[in-house]
């Protein structure tokens, strides 16, 4: 079939809902700050800034209504929620998340009325999750969630799957459509990517290798939050140097982390355990971009209405606050207690001492104290880093906390708490094998620039 063969209004159907996803997720205006984002940072910064106020007692009660509802769903029994599949599968979790969810309502409780040690209520620690990135995410996921179906139902997705193949395919072993996962991060923010590539694995659009690959390397840090890092550092004049240095290895990171373990292990089938057998060929009575606009404007003429469009939307919205948010408080708490009060990652970061003294990098002792403090938190290199007196060793740290990826308190915990298929070993390995990969990468640069 082609696509004159469908009816003008199938062709409306894909275009129009496409254009308003493309402007929401991927179109870059200016903020109210003067930096670069995207319409749906910029509705979830009014939300944000307008529930200031009561996010932290709103994102306390969703955590524990998902923990108290976890336990009821547990004891009631497995066939207690078969007449509703999306509650089935919100509620009836592996019995780590269990342990999971209600470590994060202990810790959200303690934090919000301020009880307990402080090592867990600090502004540091807990308060700068509950207080702070669970306000992000309660406004992001509000809208994300809501308006995601844009770019999943309509035929965008099929659109570019077909026409960037032939580039991801041979260059990172993954299809076409894992672009727009790419460029929704970049110009939104890290935890839009991971929700997309959770959602189109669960569609069955995505292999368990894809998704691993995808959520681990494309679910990249956006523009706007790069900016925060390299000011906090000092070196905001210094933006454009260090998001081409960013680019760079995180472009080299991206060519080989798929060819290695862990994620070249990860099994190439889907959720359904059936073999990959999606057809990428284009027909020979098309070419890429004839054959891409059928195949979205196939798809945008299956599409359901209005109704089923908002059911969706507020179920996406579901899954990520309650799906998520207890597990990025409870791990994202531990992986900073652990950074702020004990020595662990000094430690662990003093085999980084003589490669750093190698590669000629001043103040290596401070700086490589910086260097696996990442995987708790991105900003905390910066936060550690910012008093060193060298501009290089500076330099240094905010790019390769940025190209580094992982952190439990946001991309970690999200990842761990989607159905993408990664555990927290294959995190701490992918964020060593980045580290490893893009130092000496960024080191050379660094070089160059000073």
């Amino acid at each position: 079939m082609r696509a004159k063969d469908f009816k003008a209004s199938s062709h409306l159907k894909f275009i129009i809902p496409s254009l308003i996803g493309i402007f929401l997720f991927m179109f870059p205006i200016f903020g109210d700050d003067g930096a670069v984002t995207i319409p749906i940072a910029i509705l979830a910064g009014w939300v944000e800034t307008w529930l200031a106020d009561y996010l932290s007692l709103i994102m306390t009660i969703i955590i524990s209504i998902t923990a108290i509802g976890t336990v009821i769903a547990k004891a009631a029994g497995k066939e207690a929620l078969n007449g509703s599949p999306f509650f089935q599968s919100l509620f009836n979790v592996p019995p780590v998340w269990v342990i999971t969810r209600l470590l994060g309502m202990i810790f959200a409780i303690m934090v919000y009325f301020q009880i307990g040690p402080e090592a867990i209520t600090s502004a540091n620690t807990g308060g700068l999750l509950l207080d702070s990135l669970l306000h992000v995410l309660f406004a992001v996921f509000l809208f994300a969630g809501l308006f995601l179906p844009l770019l999943l139902n309509y035929g965008l997705l099929e659109l570019f799957g077909v026409i960037l193949t032939k580039i991801m395919r041979p260059l990172f072993r993954l299809p076409g459509r894992s672009s727009i996962d790419s460029l929704a991060s970049w110009l939104g923010d890290g935890t839009i990517g991971v929700l997309l590539t959770s959602k189109q694995y669960e569609e069955g659009y995505y292999t368990k290798r894809e998704a691993a690959v995808i959520g681990t390397t494309f679910s990249v840090v956006s523009i706007t939050f790069s900016l925060v890092v390299i000011q906090e550092v000092g070196l905001g004049d210094m933006f454009g140097q260090f998001y081409l240095t960013v680019a760079i290895a995180g472009f080299i990171a991206a060519l080989i982390m798929p060819r290695i373990p862990p994620l070249s292990r990860k099994a190439d089938t889907y959720v359904t355990e059936e073999p990959s057998d999606q057809k990428e060929e284009v027909p020979e009575h098309h070419n890429l971009i004839t054959y891409g606009y059928t195949k979205a404007v196939e798809r945008g003429s299956k599409a359901s209405g209005i109704g089923n469009f908002l059911k969706q939307g507020t179920q996406n919205i579901l899954d990520m606050w309650m799906g998520v948010a207890p597990i990025v408080m409870a791990l994202g708490t531990i992986a900073l207690v652990i950074a702020e009060f004990t020595p662990f990652f000094t430690w662990i970061g003093m085999p980084f001492i003589p490669l750093l003294e190698l590669m000629q990098v001043p103040y290596a002792q401070e700086a490589s104290e910086t260097i696996l403090v990442g995987f708790a938190d991105m900003f905390l290199p910066a936060i550690i880093g910012s008093s060193i007196e060298s501009e290089m060793t500076r330099f240094i740290i905010a790019s390769l906390s940025v190209t580094q990826l992982i952190y439990m308190s946001e991309v970690g915990g999200l990842l761990l708490g989607s159905k993408v298929p990664v555990n927290i070993k294959d995190l701490f390995i992918i964020f060593l094998l980045r580290t490893i990969i893009t130092l000496p990468i960024i080191t050379l640069i660094a070089h160059l620039l000073f």
